[in-house]
């Protein structure tokens, strides 16, 4: 971490989410807003599709910096704001694209700019994690 340049990506993936996805997440988080997996409910609501948890995409996103940072524990801040959903599709699901960029260095820690996109749009802004350098 210590040769670091505002704008260097330091980690990218994309994830596949499934409607098997957003059940296991619902499991595991306890969210089970039938939202996240039932498309007449979803409907009945106004919503174009079962969404994604906000904040399963919010931890995906996250993850994907954990490689890089080597213990995340050094993670000391992290915040998003949500502005699109992510609809998941019962056939072919959905893709969450991850950028991690640096966007300012200090002599304490990292500001890691991640930039999240489903279908090419951007589904969290502002989203930045602040990172303990080692």
């Amino acid at each position: 971490m210590s040769e670091l340049t505002v704008g260097d990506v330091v980690a990218e993936r994309t994830v596949h989410l499934t409607r098997e996805s957003l059940v296991r997440y619902a499991g595991a988080s306890g969210d089970f807003n039938p939202i996240h997996y039932r498309d007449d409910v979803a409907a009945s609501v106004g919503l174009p599709g079962v969404l994604a948890h906000g904040m399963l995409t919010m931890g995906l996103a996250v993850e994907t910096i954990v490689p890089w940072v080597g213990d995340s524990g050094r993670i000391v801040d992290y915040g998003v704001r949500f502005t699109r959903p992510v609809i998941v599709d019962p056939e072919a699901g959905a893709d969450l694209t991850i950028v991690a960029k640096v966007g300012a260095v200090d002599d304490e820690t990292v500001r890691i700019d991640l930039t999240v996109t489903h279908d090419g749009t951007s589904v969290l802004v502002k989203a930045q994690v602040r990172v303990r350098r080692a």
